[in-house]
């Protein structure tokens, strides 16, 4: 059964959260502000982390960015009544992996958070099979049947991380702080560059796409079967 900590300082929607996750099958463990959650990190193994932006003590942001700096990839889900783009911009360049806003929709919330823990899987597996392709991150390579493209460490990166996240549309800046860091020197340019190189060289597969999000960034779109992780 994964466990979920749910970090909301207000009882009524804790109480609430942790009996939709229970109804759902999942485990709640709740904490009412971010230093309680972190202590409940360190006694626990959590599989995902349900997080209100705010908090006493330690808000949504700062924990985020405290379990980041400890090297944790646990899966963050922030919840927050403020759907402003800065304020979602700041939550993905702290770590957050998905956001959901108040008042929450019950089965959004639950679909995202199947999302992130397939997500999590994919991570532990290091493997993304999409139709007859499949990505290997620790070998760098897309194969498919007998056929197996070699990438650089940035092009795979840039590929992996928007198929792990089918659909999602990324930013530029967020993609280039994931794969290259914001304290490097390049710039967003790099990131269409490398898109525009993926794009050459998969034209033909018909198992995936980088598709451009006019005015946003790019996601990438699953067309082969259903995917699956691989052992």
């Amino acid at each position: 059964m994964f466990k979920i900590l749910v970090a909301e300082d207000d009882a009524n929607t804790n109480r609430l959260f942790c009996a939709i996750l229970r109804r759902a099958g999942y485990e709640p463990i709740s904490a009412f502000d971010g230093e309680e959650a972190l202590n409940k990190l360190d006694h626990y193994q959590i599989d995902l982390l349900l997080c209100d932006v705010m908090m006493p003590k330690l808000d949504g942001f700062a924990l985020t960015r405290t379990i980041r700096e400890s090297g944790s990839l646990l899966p963050i889900l922030m919840v927050t009544a403020r759907a402003l783009p800065e304020d979602k911009h700041h939550g993905f360049l702290v770590g957050t992996d998905d956001y959901i806003t108040k008042p929450v929709d019950k089965e959004e919330m639950l679909l995202r958070i199947k999302a992130l823990l397939r997500r999590a899987h994919i991570v532990d597996e290091r493997k993304i099979t999409v139709g007859d392709a499949v990505l290997d991150y620790d070998a760098r390579t897309v194969r498919r049947g007998h056929e197996s493209v070699s990438l650089p460490p940035k092009e795979f990166e840039l590929l992996y991380k928007l198929l792990a996240y089918p659909d999602r549309t990324f930013t530029r800046l967020q993609l280039l702080d994931e794969i290259w860091g914001l304290d490097s020197e390049t710039d967003e340019r790099t990131v269409t560059v490398h898109i525009n190189r993926l794009r050459t060289r998969f034209f033909d597969w018909p198992e995936f796409e980088i598709q451009t999000v006019r005015g946003l960034g790019y996601r990438a779109v699953r067309k082969g079967d259903d995917y699956v992780e691989e052992d």
